[in-house]
């Protein structure tokens, strides 16, 4: 009994390799595990964790200089032989000269976020030796992507921390997946178990991408505040930025509610005030709302100020237990997918024992 159970075990730890391989070899890693890119957050000692674990860690270059993109690459480097990524913002002003200096330091993949990437840029970094990384919130823009070269895709719900788009994972999913079959394509937003990230797998997915939980991990440099606030929050904690005037566009941000995001409506109502008062142009009652949260996510993550900070977090915040090692993490996600495989093996073989993963 013990031999034919630590077979079975074998065999659905094989088919969940099988699953997760297009994305294993795609990232050059051991399993199909990316850390989500938060600004602050994902430096080098998070990557090279994730890295080192079999996962593949990816820097957050966000605002960086070049020249600070390149020490952390360096730093990343340093700490880990395997492969780790770098995540660029397509509209960062300096964009061209991060790019190259992801390829100077022989960085092998490139995520780009927060618009659509020109057909040049996805150009030069494929000249330069790299692989790209799009995000898409739907199928034509998916496909588009593809077109111009990219070749593999993020799909992030809403659930996800941070910048978030309106559409479920849940939704997504099942919108692209089955139609993007010629690149990989990782799921995001609100993960937080294996057997979930299974689901996802099984509908075509070639892997999975998790930020909240790597936040709380040991080798987070957030501090211990930010951690603290993860530990006690449960998922409907997390909520999205709130819009008062369609006038005065917010990007959605979701992030555990605090006396900031109240704050935040209060300043949305008064800058309204004023600008209905004729004190405030549109363009300066706009600047004036986006500026409220300047430096806020440093305050949060760095000097642990969660109650005026941006916390930005994943409604997977409420799975969030313990602070925890990445390695540890990442273990019991593979255990709670190969669980879940051997749990349906048991159903097969009770019904219909030649499906059985070990007959």
């Amino acid at each position: 009994m013990v031999l034919n159970d630590t077979s079975r075990r074998i065999a659905a730890r094989r088919a969940l390799q099988d699953l997760w391989q297009p994305g294993c070899d795609f990232l050059g890693s051991e399993v199909a595990i990316l850390g989500g890119a938060m600004s602050w957050v994902s430096e080098r000692h998070l990557v090279a964790a994730i890295s080192n674990a079999g996962g593949f860690g990816v820097i957050a270059c966000g605002a960086m200089t070049p020249e600070r993109l390149a020490e952390e690459i360096v730093g990343t480097q340093a700490l880990t032989d395997r492969p780790f990524g770098v995540n660029l913002i397509t509209m960062h002003p300096q964009l061209n000269d991060l790019v190259a200096v992801c390829l100077a330091h022989n960085v092998g993949h490139i995520v780009l976020a927060g618009g659509v990437p020109s057909g040049a840029t996805i150009r030069r970094i494929r000249d330069g030796g790299a692989r790209v990384i799009g995000f898409t919130p739907a199928l034509a823009l998916g496909k588009r992507l593809v077109k111009l070269g990219v070749e593999a895709l993020v799909i992030e719900g809403s659930e996800a921390g941070g910048h978030v788009g309106p559409v479920s994972l849940t939704v997504l999913a099942q919108e692209i997946l089955p139609h993007l079959r010629n690149v990989p394509v990782f799921v995001a937003g609100g993960l937080g178990r294996g057997d979930a990230i299974l689901g996802y797998l099984e509908q075509g997915a070639a892997g999975a991408q998790l930020g909240t939980m790597f936040a709380a991990s040991e080798e987070s440099i957030a501090h211990a505040h930010f951690k603290a606030a993860f530990l006690r929050a449960n998922a409907r904690d997390a909520v999205t930025s709130v819009q008062l005037d369609e006038r005065f566009p917010v990007i959605p941000v979701r992030g555990l509610s605090n006396n900031g995001s109240r704050r935040f409506l209060q300043h949305q109502a008064e800058t309204l005030r004023r600008f209905q008062n004729d004190e405030l142009s549109r363009e300066d009652a706009q600047l004036a709302i986006e500026h409220f949260w300047a430096g806020a996510l440093r305050r949060a993550v760095i000097d642990g100020d969660i109650e005026e900070g941006s916390v930005m977090a994943g409604q997977s915040v409420g799975m969030v237990k313990a602070v925890r090692p990445v390695k540890d993490i990442i273990v019991d996600l593979i255990e709670q997918a190969v669980d879940a495989l051997l749990r349906r093996d048991e159903r097969l073989h009770n019904t219909h024992p030649e499906s059985a993963l070990v007959k």
